[in-house]
């Protein structure tokens, strides 16, 4: 067994409160599941409205396999939601 997992560092522009950035994560991180079957979280920046990171795992039986699906779900971050830029993103794989 593989778990894979990525680290997102997310700029907000536009948020303007603490609930708009939850609501906006909160829509982001369940598109996520639906689209790549990966649990997603905030896991840093919490109090900071216009900054998150994103944590997002995956369980895979290879590493390829699990970090080419969260390489594919930095993409469509960056693709599909223009009210969220990606400054970087890392990702790690670990066998247990």
């Amino acid at each position: 067994m593989v778990v894979s997992t990525c680290q997102v560092e997310l700029d907000l522009p536009g948020i303007e409160s603490l609930k708009q950035k939850r609501s906006c994560l909160k829509s982001l991180a369940a598109r996520l599941h639906r689209e790549f079957n990966v649990s997603a979280a905030e896991v840093g920046l919490h109090d900071v409205w216009q900054s998150s990171t994103l944590g997002l795992a995956v369980v895979s039986t290879h590493a390829d396999h699990g970090e080419h699906v969260l390489e594919n779900a930095v993409r469509w971050i960056e693709e599909h939601r223009p009210d969220v830029t990606v400054i970087d993103y890392q990702i790690e794989s670990v066998h247990v």
